[in-house]
């Protein structure tokens, strides 16, 4: 039986105040009973010798101090989990959102998961095709890897999210692929789009969704990613599937974060951000990789939005010192009508090396990746100096390599929605570019790939 306290001291905004308490654990899940006999629920936040301050999940309106019970339940939140949950919509606490039955639990998990021993891990090497050319061509994607997108307000990232969500692959292990998705603190319309465009498409049956809205209270936002991460974590090392887990948008989470840390009186840090974002958010990131000797895996892409496009916030800034990596969304291409609108120069992939190559994709997609690149970043310092100097200043091959990176905005970067490209597909186009160059200023590629795969002129 568990014991019921009446000692409520205070209540402002969404915290509880609970006196004269004994065994109260951080973290702990408490059971709060109004005056009508309504039961919400809480999650203990700071214990101070007798004293537990409770943040409440669905807000304190309407409690009252002297007739408010409370009983701490033993435990943290625990998300039921078995293959059930595969198709189906949950809210941030894991509750159905879908109007379908709960889910008759294989067992019950704490969210906030169990530390990998570092020697444990795996390094990732195999490569997930998203069917999107700048991430598969430039900046791949490799099993195991955090790799997040930075964008910014009003940006395709969440028509990006989804498109990645239906194409995603490990080529030659589609039957046992599935993704996770959780979206925290979106709009109801933001919501009604990923979960028809799911259903729409198919997508719905390998995924399991997690979906916070703007309206719900921010203590669920700070646990949807932490259930999201929980059901990849059975998905991968109980059933041996490879997960991609997609998080959107961890701004959201961590203005929550700064939120409740305001709420707690904590000491502000950067940007009023609590002084533990580094720590936290890498509680979340660094619950994605590979252990060895198991067969599953579980692969992240976080999205963000960068406030005012600033890359140097501290939340752009600091994902990108625990991940591996950064897709950049760019407006300027945005307003070209390009989509996705990604910038391939300052978007990086420090794991490409590892998930390329021979019998991965292919042998020539190192050397395609750096002639490209350096190609379009030629073009682009050519089309800066002709708007500074005009074009009579360019010489002609500069002019070659301007037209160069027009044509890899518009036929590489640019791509339908629903285009699903392979890696040859991809690769193919990357050659049809350079045959634009003469050969000479392709320095990048080994000859014997050149006399290989290089279009002749005239065919």
């Amino acid at each position: 039986m568990l014991k019921e306290y009446r000692s409520v001291a205070e209540i402002v905004g969404p915290l509880m105040l609970v006196e004269n308490v004994a065994g109260v654990t951080y973290y702990e899940l408490a059971e709060i009973e109004l005056q009508d006999g309504s039961i919400r629920r809480g999650r203990v936040l700071e214990v101070d010798r007798d004293k537990a301050l409770v943040q409440i999940f669905e807000g304190s309106s309407g409690m009252n101090v002297t007739e408010t019970k409370v009983r701490f339940l033993g435990r943290g939140i625990e998300l039921p989990v078995s293959m059930d949950i595969l198709g189906r919509v949950f809210d941030g606490l894991g509750r159905p959102r879908d109007n379908g039955p709960g889910i008759i639990p294989e067992k019950r998990l704490d969210i906030n998961g169990l530390p990998i021993n570092p020697y444990a891990r795996d390094y990732p090497s195999e490569f997930i095709q998203t069917g999107i050319s700048t991430i598969d061509g430039l900046n791949t994607l490799v099993r195991g890897q955090k790799l997040p997108i930075f964008s910014g307000s009003g940006l395709p990232h969440n028509r990006l999210a989804a498109q990645i969500a239906r194409q995603a692959k490990v080529l030659g292990t589609e039957s046992k692929f599935a993704i996770v998705f959780a979206a925290m603190g979106i709009t109801f319309e933001e919501a009604d789009f990923f979960i028809s465009d799911f259903r729409k498409t198919g997508a719905i049956d390998r995924s399991v969704l997690f979906i916070n809205l703007a309206n719900d209270p921010a203590i669920e936002r700070i646990a949807t990613p932490r259930m999201a991460l929980t059901a990849a974590e059975y998905l991968a090392y109980d059933k041996g599937m490879h997960v991609l887990v997609i998080l959107t948008d961890m701004t959201n989470y961590a203005e929550a974060l700064r939120e409740i840390s305001a709420a707690r009186k904590e000491v502000p840090g950067r940007r009023g951000y609590p002084g533990y974002l580094y720590t936290d958010l890498a509680t979340i990131y660094e619950r994605a990789g590979r252990i060895r000797g198991q067969e599953g895996s579980i692969t992240q892409i976080p999205i963000l939005t960068m406030p005012e496009d600033d890359k140097t916030h501290p939340i752009p800034d600091l994902t990108g010192y625990i991940t591996e990596g950064q897709i950049m969304l760019d407006r300027s291409l945005h307003r070209k009508g390009i989509y996705p609108p990604v910038d391939v120069l300052p978007s990086l992939s420090r794991l490409k090396d590892k998930g390329i190559g021979k019998d991965k994709t292919r042998e020539d997609h190192a050397d395609v990746l750096n002639q490209l690149y350096a190609a379009y970043a030629r073009g682009k310092e050519a089309k800066e100096l002709a708007a500074i100097l005009g074009e009579a200043a360019l010489t002609d091959i500069d002019k070659l390599f301007a037209a160069f990176a027009d044509e890899f905005e518009n036929r590489f970067v640019n791509q339908g929605e629903y285009e699903d490209r392979s890696i040859e597909t991809t690769l193919n186009l990357g050659w049809e570019l350079m045959a634009m160059l003469p050969r000479a200023e392709l320095k990048r590629i080994r000859d014997e790939y050149l006399d290989k795969y290089l279009p002749v002129k005239g065919e």
